[in-house]
Formats: structure tokens, sequence, C-alpha cells
């Protein structure tokens, strides 16, 4: 009976030595000569400024979130775009409502001017 698992435990035993044996490599192989300049932080090229705890405008997490919700709504378009011939007309209008709502959500959103950058 256990050895219906074996080709799990083997899948499961190649994809923690994929995942975890390139960094064990690097970490054994790899050169170690820390410096100052390796050591600083790094900020899109040119030295840091100011400290990383500064509070960030709420409008990047506005940003964030409308790209999350609208990045959902195309990874669920995508599946049901494949398949509306053998779904039926149900499942027409079931996405054509929730199309709406999000069109309803991107709407309000637009007036309320969160898409505006100064």
């Amino acid at each position: 009976m256990l050895e219906n698992y074996l080709p799990i435990l083997l899948f499961i035993l190649v994809g923690i030595l994929v995942g975890v044996g390139p960094l064990v490599l690097g970490y054994l192989l790899g050169p170690r000569r820390p410096d100052k300049d390796k050591d600083a932080p790094y900020e899109c090229g040119f030295e840091a400024f100011e400290t990383a705890r500064l509070k960030f405008d709420v409008r990047f997490y506005l940003v964030a979130i409308l790209f999350i919700v609208f990045d959902l709504e195309i990874a669920f378009l995508f599946p049901w775009a494949v398949v509306i011939g053998d779904l039926g007309i149900l499942a027409f209008w079931v996405m054509a409502v929730f199309l709406g709502i999000l069109v309803v959500g991107f709407l309000y959103e637009w007036k309320r001017g969160a898409l505006e950058w100064e």
C-alpha cells in the first residue's frame, strides 16, 4: 500500500532539492568578501537619503489594490471566455453582472479621483 505513495515522496524530495539545493550550494561554494559598498542599502542607483520608516501616501496602496482587483478580474475572465460556448446563457449573464459590479467600482474610484496623480 505504501508503494503507491513513492512517486509523491520522490516528487516532494526532488522539489525540495531543486528549491533548496542551489541556495545551499551558493552558500557553501560562493565567495564571502563583504565590504562597505556591498553592505550599503541600494535605492535605485543612488545613495539612500532618508530612513526606511517613512509613511507612504495612501494612493500607493490604493493603486496596488486597484491593480489586484482588475488583475483578478482578468484571471476570472480568461477561463470563462475559453468555455463560453459550452456554458450557456446563464453563465453569460452571471459574468455580465460580475463585470458590471467591477465597472461600477472602477467608475466610483475614477469619480473619487483615485486614478489622478498629482
